[in-house]
């Protein structure tokens, strides 16, 4: 008997996964509870235990797939002083409970806190929720954590935990002449989710914006989370070039954009955190709601309205890097007439044949593949710019499971799943892989296809109708050992549009070589002001008057 392709790599790959602690397996154990005195009110949520080697900084604060073990368990509106275990039963990443090395250690607990919500498509869920500010769990206002302490553990530890301490909400910093902050509540969203929903704008002034109150200016939309550009007055940031990406610092950055000779636009970022990850990616989603409706035609009028914006579609541009890039490019080709133009970095995968190194359209597994009748090679989720792996596929899934059941991690693989696919039958997202096994659940892939998130995919389905629209609007820039190998679904794209008619797409693609990784720019940001504004001039109408605001 001949196994097939599928049977034989689940055989390889069971003798690859670390077997589950047996019964009888002794290992420390952890017993935490909620002061009183800090809250009357039961908790729903996530309880993370963090082990460090070291106690700065704070274990529970440097959570990361290179930080400290942790623990994860579901709460089940835990009452203060109630106590719950955490044992070998609870996920574990790297190792499972049992299997930390006895020694001493820095622990720490500390809750994502859940909110119960009733949205408006009928399923009512626990996810955690703040007001659209790009918090990671371990820096959200309202989330509880205890203090760090030192701990001698074996297999027969057992260690008391007190929560007593809440994440304080974040001071936000004031406005100045050249920067101004702004909250919308988005009707769309609120409806959805049955609550206040709001995201957040961080705008850039240019240089004389209140001295000429007549004037309206073009826009380019960063998408990123900070102060457009990085922009700032700290002088203490010097004036030099990152040895890295080759960009200039904020500090840098102020001083062209506040030069005479400087083009006159306004720049503005958006935070727009959902209960699944820092960003929504500004697109409609069966889990996150409609956010491309929200960002489109409630959060840009409104921008546009307060801050004199022309709001016109030449004058409209988008520029984005990473999670940023993706929406850039998502945002252009969903709503080709509103925008004109994008300025596409390292994206997100925007070929699923490239999600990552795994096409999930006909790769069975996402932790490894069979090379041959009996070796397996893990798949690799991240790099150096010199090839060395530096995280799994495997890696980053077992450390998002420890940080939350149904898809509430907060993390990157759980994002996707949120923005691209479907609604599980429990009202969250459902998996594309299993987070244990590296299963792939192909009806994910398809769904996340036939609703255009698979954006290679969209542009050659929607071509005849697209392709007169992106006309000298599609800018790519991607390094060529990106951290994340996103450069491939970039060549995949490119190789795309080089076939097509009808129109014959004009898209740039411009590549950072040799070993140029993921923070690789092609200008600096000053640079690239320049070229976006002299974009613009170049698509204006007709007997449109772009001096007016290039005073």
């Amino acid at each position: 008997m001949q196994f097939s392709m599928v049977g034989s790599l689940g055989i390889v790959l069971a003798s690859l996964i670390a077997h589950p602690a047996t019964a009888c397996a002794q290992g420390p154990r952890f017993e935490m509870s909620i002061a009183p005195t800090l809250r009357r009110q039961p908790v729903t949520g996530r309880l993370i235990v963090a082990v460090s080697k070291n106690p700065q900084p704070e274990p529970g604060f440097a959570i990361g797939p290179h930080g400290p073990a942790i623990f994860g368990i579901d709460l089940d509106q835990l009452r203060p002083g109630d106590t719950v275990v955490i044992d070998d039963k609870a996920a574990g990443y790297p190792t499972p409970l049992s299997r930390l090395s006895p020694g001493s250690y820095w622990v720490q607990p500390i809750i994502n806190v859940y909110e119960r919500v009733s949205r408006s498509d009928g399923h009512t869920i626990w996810v955690p929720i703040n007001d659209g500010r790009a918090e990671f769990f371990n820096r959200r206002a309202g989330n509880l954590y205890g203090d760090p302490q030192p701990l001698r553990l074996g297999p027969a530890t057992t260690a008391h935990l007190t929560i007593s301490r809440v994440i304080p909400e974040e001071v936000r910093r004031p406005d100045t002449d050249w920067v101004k902050r702004v909250r919308i509540q988005s009707q769309k969203l609120t409806a959805f989710w049955g609550r206040p929903m709001y995201i957040h704008a961080t705008v850039l002034l240019p240089r004389g914006y209140d001295a000429h109150p007549t004037v309206r200016y073009p826009v380019i939309f960063t998408l990123g989370h900070g102060v457009p550009f990085f922009f700032s007055t700290d002088s203490s940031q010097g004036r030099r070039v990152n040895p890295v990406s080759g960009m200039e610092t904020g500090y840098d950055f102020y001083h062209s954009w506040k030069a005479e000779d400087f083009p006159r636009v306004i720049a503005i970022s958006l935070e727009q955190n959902t209960p699944y990850f820092l960003d929504s990616y500004s697109v409609n989603s069966a889990n996150n709601g409609p956010y491309g409706d929200a960002v489109v035609q409630e959060i840009i009028p409104e921008l546009e309205q307060r801050f004199r914006i022309l709001g016109k579609p030449y004058a409209r541009q988008l520029e984005g890097a990473s999670t940023s890039g993706w929406q850039t490019l998502a945002l252009q080709l969903r709503n080709p007439d509103f925008f004109g133009g994008a300025w596409i970095l390292q994206p997100d995968p925007i070929d699923f044949r490239r999600y990552g190194l795994v096409d999930i359209y006909s790769d069975t597994n996402a932790f490894a593949s069979v090379n041959g009748q009996f070796t397996v090679a893990e798949r690799p989720f991240r790099r150096t710019v010199e090839g060395q792996v530096r995280l799994t596929n495997r890696q980053v899934s077992l450390f998002e499971d420890v940080l939350g059941s149904r898809g509430r991690s907060g993390y990157q693989l759980e994002a996707w799943e949120a923005v691209y696919g479907p609604i599980g039958a429990d009202g969250y997202p459902k998996q594309l892989w299993d987070k244990r096994t590296g299963t792939i659940d192909r009806s994910v892939a398809e769904h996340m296809r036939e609703h255009g998130y698979d954006l290679r995919a969209h542009l050659e389905k929607n071509w005849p109708v697209l392709g007169p629209k992106l006309a000298g609007k599609l800018h790519f820039f991607c390094g060529d050992m990106d951290d994340f190998y996103l450069n491939l679904a970039v060549y995949q794209t490119e190789d795309f549009l080089k076939t097509t008619t009808n129109p014959k797409s004009d898209a740039q693609f411009t590549y950072g070589r040799p070993m140029k990784g993921h923070s690789w720019h092609a200008w600096m940001w000053a640079e690239f002001v320049r070229l976006f504004a002299a974009h613009v001039k170049r698509n204006a109408p007709p007997g449109e008057n772009t001096a007016a605001w290039n005073y």
